[in-house]
């Protein structure tokens, strides 16, 4: 790998909403600085940076690639991430490793509601930006209003840094406003461009659209501003050095434009990544803290720090087994070395560094401060660990996750393969944090979870082609419970079995009385008198363990009931702890019969971000499914909707909310409590668990 200064390297992330024209732009960018010889169209398969067969099949990224490309004798690193709400968080994740972002949208849709939600997340991370309008060649492109889309929604603070010459098909250049040329791109996607005139139709917008980018400028920095406000001029190097000012410092957002399909503007657009954005030099020192003593430590982008570096990313491989990505804070690594993980202690010995340039891995010898590598088979370290020196150890923080709203029942399609299922997805969780894995210890189902639909089919297929496992996803069962409502006493069972030599024999007396809901099972053994040994009570208690894993109402499991065991007879020959296990198991189940059994279910707790002009119909909505709601806080863009609601009503929550809300609501859900099933639903319910049991 070319040695590249720290100032000459820019680490950034391409971040939009899904099919904006992200990967068509990466696949420009690497084209025009010499990384591929040729154009990669997403649309016939052929992107270097959308590899994996998931995203062919279905024209989108799933997971961030990476790659780079030399440029005016600076590196970028090139993070091409997802748009789609499957797996934006795949997105947030590698906003942790980079030092500025490209927010790409499309020239027809403009702001989109992914768009609102990755430009989040680099404020959340203090990332500089550029905008790029894409597509201007598309037709009803509007850079005009794509731009006061992003004025009125992403920040005032935007301004236009080029204009279109052109639009749709008579799209053919971009005006600088900063250097007042025009540049003219010739029509066979070669990126090249001759210098011209401005068209007299562009002369007055240009004019105007340039005092504003200057007045931005100004305002960016108190010298420059005074100057202006004196009315001297800006000379081109105050100019050239207050909009870098205003970028580093968050003050200006550049917008430019052009389109990735037609290699139009995007020299200019790596013009402005070298200018504009920061290396790791500019980004300045990174925080993290002392493992042990939880004390800041500080590490500074130089080779003569201590090493430091954040995994951000894991890859599953069944071949080359686990590939970990990480970008170094600090210090060198050197091939065949040992590396330190700060988060759990342990030394982790490696052989090559790779570089990723799309589904390839090229070694290198060495990595220092702002290098985004790999290594491969470290055996501790997941996501979100820091590997360090460990005479200076340092742990640096991580992203929050929210918990995946979407779960589907796994089973296998072939007998056998219940192990190699936990076993593979286990190896999927750890490249994908945001899937989780579950055995709902109630209904045996394996329950896998995903932020949407999409999401967990695309890890069923990355199941079968990473490690030939096949599933089929069905809509989990919910794992109802079963309960009393009365209390009663003089509850008696007699077992008594004579069939020729030693027979058996056992009597038990029950009170059982319903508890507080949630507080589970008591077992008073209130024996007095010697009717029935001491013995033979731990296998009376077993007994009514057994008998509440499946109740008599629909074979759901009792809970929240006390079962006091006060009398009994026993015979000094025929009675065992098999007989008085059989008794308590019989009397329990007689019990339950006499003290109003009913059924319980799970009720979640549901949030649910809604833009303000939904909130009425998700809250309807939520009424008719049951559901309960407790708060309505306000927030920006939106509205938190609280609520609570029966499991049964949100299983398919997610598609009904994508529609609801034009794809811009949003959920989380966790358990809360049980409660008792309304009568007309909870007949539904055992009527269906009984015909479920005569199939069985």
């Amino acid at each position: 790998m070319k040695k590249y200064e720290v100032n000459r390297l820019r680490n950034l992330a391409l971040i939009a909403h899904g099919k904006a024209g992200k990967t068509t732009l990466a696949e420009a960018l690497l084209f025009d600085g010499g990384s591929t010889d040729r154009l990669g169209r997403v649309d016939d398969g052929s992107s270097v940076m959308d590899f994996e067969p998931e995203e062919i099949k279905r024209k989108l990224t799933i997971s961030s690639s990476f790659n780079n490309l030399e440029w005016e004798k600076h590196r970028i690193n090139l993070v091409d991430t997802p748009g789609d709400a499957n797996f934006i968080i795949e997105t947030k994740n590698s906003l942790q490793a980079v030092d500025g972002a490209v927010v790409v949208l499309d020239a027809v849709s403009g702001v989109e509601v992914q768009t609102e939600k990755v430009w989040e997340y680099a404020n959340q991370f203090d990332l500089p930006r550029l905008l790029f309008i894409s597509k201007m060649d598309r037709e009803r492109a509007d850079f005009a209003g794509t731009l006061s889309d992003i004025q009125k929604i992403l920040s005032p603070k935007a301004i236009a840094l080029n204009l279109p010459i052109g639009a749709e098909d008579s799209f053919r250049g971009i005006v600088d406003l900063l250097s007042g040329k025009a540049y003219h791109f010739e029509d066979n996607l070669s990126g090249k461009f001759s210098g011209g005139e401005i068209p007299a139709d562009l002369k007055d917008p240009v004019k105007a659209a340039r005092d504003k980018l200057i007045e931005a400028i100004a305002e960016s920095d108190d010298a420059l501003l005074e100057k202006y406000l004196e009315g001297q001029e800006l000379s081109p190097d105050d100019l050239a050095a207050g909009l870098r000012r205003g970028v580093l410092n968050r003050t200006i957002f550049p917008v430019l434009c052009g389109s990735g399909l037609r290699n139009v503007g995007v020299q200019q657009l790596l013009d402005a990544i070298i200018r504009l954005l920061p290396s790791p030099q500019d980004r300045g020192p990174a925080r993290g803290t002392h493992p042990v003593t939880k004390a800041e430590e500080v590490r500074n982008p130089r080779e003569d720090e201590p090493f430091s570096a954040f995994v951000f990313k894991t890859v599953a491989d069944p071949y080359a087994g686990k590939l970990n990505i990480f970008r170094v804070w600090s210090g060198t690594l050197q091939a065949d070395s040992t590396l330190y993980n700060a988060n759990k202690g342990a030394r982790e010995r490696f052989g090559q560094i790779l570089q990723i340039e799309g589904k390839n891995q090229k070694p290198v010898e060495s990595a220092g401060p702002g290098d985004i590598v790999a290594v491969a088979k470290l055996k501790e370290t997941t996501t979100w660990e820091t590997l360090s020196d460990e005479k200076r150890p340092i742990v640096y923080p991580t992203i929050s996750l929210p918990v995946p709203p979407v779960s589907f029942a796994v089973e296998p399609k072939s007998k056998g393969d219940e192990e190699k299922i936990t076993v593979s997805l286990s190896r999927l969780c750890e490249e994908d944090p945001t899937i989780k894995l579950q055995r709902d210890e109630q209904t045996k189902e394996l329950i896998l979870f995903g932020m949407g639909q999409v999401h967990v089919e695309v890890t069923v297929e990355k199941l079968k082609r990473k490690f030939g496992v096949e599933v089929n996803l069905k809509t989990p069962k919910i794992p109802y419970k079963e309960t009393i409502k009365s209390t009663k006493s003089g509850i008696i069972y007699r077992h008594k079995k004579q069939s020729g030599g030693r027979g058996q024999f056992a009597e038990v007396h029950f009170e059982l009385s319903p508890l507080p809901r949630g507080a589970g099972f008591e077992f008073q053994n209130a024996l007095v008198g010697m009717n029935v040994p001491r013995n033979f009570v731990p296998a009376v208690e077993k007994g009514v363990h057994e008998a509440m894993q499946s109740g008599v109402l629909a074979g759901y499991p009792v809970v929240d009931l006390k079962v006091k065991f006060y009398d009994g007879k026993s015979h000094e020959v025929d009675s065992s702890e098999i007989a008085f296990k059989i008794a308590a198991s019989m009397a329990l189940r007689k019990g339950v019969l006499e003290t109003n059994p009913v059924l319980l279910e799970p009720i979640m707790n549901l949030e649910v971000f809604v833009p303000d002009e939904y909130m009425g119909d998700v809250i309807g909505d939520l009424n008719g499914r049951r559901g309960r709601v407790s708060a309505v806080e306000p927030r920006p863009k939106g509205q938190l909707i609280k609520a609570q609601v029966p499991l049964a009503e949100v299983l398919k929550y997610a598609p009904d909310l994508t529609s609801m809300t034009s794809g811009r609501g949003s959920f989380s859900m966790e358990f809360s409590h049980y409660e008792e099933v309304p009568a007309h639903m909870a007949e539904k319910v055992i009527a269906s668990a009984k015909v479920e049991q005569k199939e069985a």
